[in-house]
């Protein structure tokens, strides 16, 4: 047992040692479809774009992170990052690590749940669901809403309002497009490739939608299963 663990501990410090030196190589219209989700019930339109992550992929260094506070804040802070990576001394892999991303749900709890219409669906940008910041009122609905833990809604405590991830649709140190149209910090600067954007709405019930396999057949190399 003891071997087993050391084995997959070694796999997964390894790439996530990679990852690291990677990330450090290269940094310095209409009405939108409608969601159906399982209740029947017509929801606001749905969102064009939806993260993916492969957890058995993912290795936990933490760049996406990085990226993302970095493209939203302007600096490096983890706490201020609107995807997390929540790993467990106590779990073996594959259960040591988890991606935690916005859903961009179907039924929005965080935009329902908002008293200062603060979260919307917006339609300018493929209806990513987005906090704006000069109307949010600090009162944290939206984190308390969300059904995931831990909250997709996340807080900036510097700030004192709510942020959740919006496809880096005009985040203000990005190059380039971000939303639906261009591309995601996240994506971008994952070494391993663990996470993907796609258009479909993925499945709403349970995780599956959300966690998918972006292992190629090279990965059994490294002794990860590509199943």
């Amino acid at each position: 047992m003891k071997e087993r663990l050391m084995r997959r501990f070694s796999r997964r410090g390894f790439l996530r040692l990679s990852g690291g030196l990677a990330l450090g190589a290269g940094a310095a219209g209409a009405l939108g479809t409608l969601a159906w989700p399982e209740l029947g019930l017509a929801a606001v339109p749905a969102s064009q774009g939806y993260l993916l992550v492969d957890t058995k992929k993912c290795q936990g260094c933490m760049s996406c992170m990085l990226a993302c506070s970095l493209v939203h804040e302007g600096r490096i802070n983890p706490s201020l990052a609107r995807i997390q990576v929540v790993q467990s001394a106590f779990q073996a892999f594959p259960d040591d690590l988890t991606l935690a991303q916005c859903r961009q749900c179907a039924e929005p709890a965080c935009v329902a749940a908002c008293p200062a219409d603060a979260l919307t669906a917006d339609a300018a940008h493929g209806y990513v669901r987005r906090v704006d910041k000069t109307k949010c009122i600090g009162c944290m609905s939206c984190v308390k809403a969300c059904p995931f833990t831990p909250s997709r809604a996340g807080w900036n405590f510097e700030a004192g309002h709510a942020a959740k991830c919006d496809l880096c649709v005009e985040a203000p140190f990005f190059e380039g497009p971000g939303g639906p149209d261009g591309k995601q910090a996240c994506v971008e600067v994952c070494p391993l490739k663990a996470i993907s954007f796609t258009r479909e709405l993925p499945v709403q019930a349970g995780t599956e939608g959300y966690m998918v396999n972006l292992r190629s057949t090279s990965w059994r190399g490294l002794g990860y299963s590509t199943k």
